[in-house]
């Protein structure tokens, strides 16, 4: 933010939609580093309208790079249980004076693309997530999101960052149905993933775009086009805290974020198309526990809700949701480039495809 420094009493304006609630606005002044001044102002409700001027000046004297948290706090502080904020609050009001200062960003804020899914080996796929959101964090990429295509050869087990190996899946029926077991670097649980059979996607965004959020409401946010995707695809789906997609008849699939301390994050999500039950339950050591209140029964031998819901084919999936991103944020899709993949190859051998790594939580 080194642009405000010398610029005394620069205007700022951010606004931010609140979801399910209302918009709010900052237009704010800044001079050597600190507001000045402050005009709240949007379609919210507020009672009593004193209560604007006390905001108002709860901001002016803050210093122009204020946390969320610190901004936050001093709305909350200038405002008693007598003050009625409805359709917003002392976040929305942190949110809106952060997106002014640039500090908070929008989707709209970033120059997105697509990148295509193309055939790359699963321990590349994973190793390619870090590379991407690295590129980001570095200004060596654009704010993207990417399709995963791997081999027919790779029905593979992903693990979280944290879980145990040993805890997780079963050696035995690893090798008898040749699954090979991959750590991906975010948190989160395990995921069954033939290569047919599972529709992901990854996110490659710059941290601000969640600025201020708890990591509970980052979900739906990051979410919400893949949500409008769904809703073309007639499938009738909703976010179920923390982490998971589901629909009336159980869950259709499951989100994890890795934040880089670089100022970029990765947040992918894995969705069933048709998945073998039986398979899963025999890799996956606490499989019929986990999967105990999802929907899915011990009778079943696929897990099959996207092919079953929509009567489409994976391919066809992938153009909707290609679509609907595009529509959103006017994305621009690519493939990934040579470079990428070379650096990813690289990188699977160096690091994921490691017993040091693989087995890091025995």
């Amino acid at each position: 933010m080194t642009a405000i420094q010398g610029f005394p009493g620069k205007q700022f304006h951010g606004e931010f939609k609140v979801p399910g609630g209302k918009l709010v606005i900052a237009d704010l002044n800044v001079t050597d580093g600190v507001i000045s001044q402050a005009n709240i102002n949007g379609d919210f409700f507020l009672e009593p309208d004193e209560a604007l001027a006390d905001i108002n000046e709860a901001l002016v004297g803050l210093k122009y790079d204020a946390s969320h948290k610190v901004i936050a706090g001093a709305v909350e502080a200038a405002v008693d249980d007598s003050v009625v904020m409805f359709g917003f609050d002392a976040h929305a009001i942190a949110t809106a004076v952060r997106r002014a200062t640039g500090f908070a960003t929008s989707w709209q804020d970033h120059d997105w693309e697509i990148i295509l899914p193309t055939e790359i080996p699963i321990f590349t796929q994973v190793a390619l997530d870090q590379i991407l959101t690295e590129d980001v964090a570095a200004g060596r990429a654009k704010p993207a999101m990417r399709l995963w295509r791997w081999p027919l050869s790779d029905p593979s087990v992903v693990i979280g960052s944290f879980q145990s190996y040993s805890n997780e899946v079963d050696a035995d029926a690893v090798a008898k149905h040749n699954i090979k077991v991959v750590r991906r670097v975010s948190g989160g649980g395990a995921m069954f993933m033939e290569a047919d059979n599972a529709v992901t996607y990854s996110l490659y965004t710059p941290t601000s775009m969640v600025d201020g959020m708890s990591f509970t409401d980052s979900y739906p946010f990051l979410d919400a086009w893949v949500m409008d995707a769904l809703a073309r695809m007639q499938v009738k789906a909703f976010y179920e805290p923390l982490n998971d997609i589901a629909t009336p008849e159980g869950k259709i699939g499951g989100a994890a974020q890795k934040r880089l301390a670089a100022g970029s994050m990765l947040h992918h999500v894995t969705m069933s198309y048709d998945i073998d039950a039986q398979k899963m339950t025999d890799v996956l050591r606490i499989g019929r526990e986990k999967i105990s209140d999802k929907g899915i029964t011990s009778a079943q031998s696929r897990v099959d809700p996207l092919r079953r819901q929509t009567g489409m084919s994976r391919s066809d999936i992938w153009d909707v949701m290609i679509d609907t991103f595009a529509e959103r944020y006017t994305a621009r899709t690519r493939e990934v480039t040579p470079d990428e993949l070379a650096r990813a190859e690289a990188l699977a051998e160096e690091k994921f495809m490691t017993s040091e790594w693989i087995h890091r939580v025995p």
